[in-house]
């Protein structure tokens, strides 16, 4: 007879796989965007190179696993169903922000579901202050230095090609916006396939009982978890495309390209420090930051209030869903 146990552990995989699909039509689409307004890439191309790209990103690094997967709750603390119960709150949260087209934020989603799930559990006390500081850390900083970069890239940009012809400037940047395009794709598979990798090894450290020094991320995951948002990557996400891309400022080829260059700088540099950020939360005010060079005017800012207002949601909702859920569960299973 199989082990329970086991046959809980491939249900939590299971939906840590199908985390990352929902992750790829959700949240990888806002990387691929920029390019898609400005049709520098065709859909199909950009849906393409998103997905080989997050692939690429995802192999280069677990500093965000890592915090993802045990700097929120000890791994003494965590249970497989405290993880299922985060997920199912982060997926359910997913679904219902890409059927209304709200770029909310997956990653948030996913790292303030654990946290409910984890308060659910045993309370406040199974909290990592420290991890949880770099997740806010990065929620109010990643916005603010995105819209900067993009505002000071563009206005460089805007310096150094004000003398050249219109149609000059959107040949060389629809060439360099395909580079652009890629690096951002590639950051966002850095930083958000990561999260997924984080919450699997969490399933895995329960089950094995691995401490603190034994937590590692196997090949595997980092494999399956890229390979997933990837293939959501090709199959959706037209809905935030048209929401990041085509509503909230009219852009061209040197402003995809400024936004893009700036969005993916911010995205590597907080991967590098294991700080979860969101793709949203970055490339929507680069966007927001590109169309200020201009006037302001230019930026839709109905569109992107109501964006930030889904992103200042997100948390409550998500520590309340996942909390519920994990009470839903225990009480269902008898489980704790």
């Amino acid at each position: 007879m199989p082990d329970p146990a086991l046959l809980v552990l491939v249900l939590v995989v299971i939906l840590g796989i199908a985390f990352a699909f929902v992750n790829g039509f959700h949240d990888t689409a806002n990387a691929i965007a920029t390019a898609v307004a400005t049709r520098v890439l065709s859909p199909l191309q950009a849906v393409v190179m998103a997905g080989a790209l997050n692939f690429v990103g995802a192999l280069t690094g677990t500093a965000v696993a890592t915090t993802v997967g045990k700097g929120l709750i000890p791994p003494g603390q965590t249970t497989q169903l405290l993880v299922i119960s985060a997920l199912i709150s982060a997926i359910g949260w997913d679904l219902v922000t890409w059927y209304y087209g709200i770029p909310s934020s997956s990653s948030h989603a996913l790292v303030f579901s654990i946290v409910g799930a984890g308060v659910g559990a045993v309370g406040w006390r199974a909290i990592e202050i420290e991890g949880i500081a770099k997740v806010l850390e990065g929620l109010a900083l990643s916005p603010v230095f995105g819209f900067a970069a993009a505002f000071v890239v563009m206005a460089i940009l805007l310096w150094l090609f004000a003398r050249r012809r219109p149609q000059l400037v959107s040949n060389i940047f629809g060439r360099l916006q395909i580079l652009s395009a890629a690096f951002m794709a590639y950051s966002h598979g850095n930083n958000d396939t990561q999260k997924t990798m984080g919450v699997i090894t969490m399933a895995l450290a329960s089950y094995y009982g691995w401490g603190t020094k034994q937590w590692q991320v196997p090949l595997w995951v980092i494999l399956v978890s890229a390979g997933a948002m990837g293939l959501g990557t090709m199959i959706g996400g037209w809905r935030i495309i048209r929401t990041m891309g085509l509503k909230m400022v009219e852009l061209r080829p040197i402003h995809g390209f400024a936004a893009e260059t700036a969005a993916a700088a911010v995205i590597t540099t907080a991967s590098h420090f294991g700080i979860p950020v969101s793709t949203t939360h970055v490339i929507a005010p680069s966007i927001m930051g590109v169309g200020a060079t201009r006037r302001l005017s230019a930026v839709r800012w109905g569109v992107a209030g109501r964006m930030v207002a889904a992103w200042v949601v997100t948390i409550p909702a998500c520590l309340i869903l996942g909390a519920l859920v994990y009470v839903i569960l225990s009480h269902i299973t008898g489980a704790r």
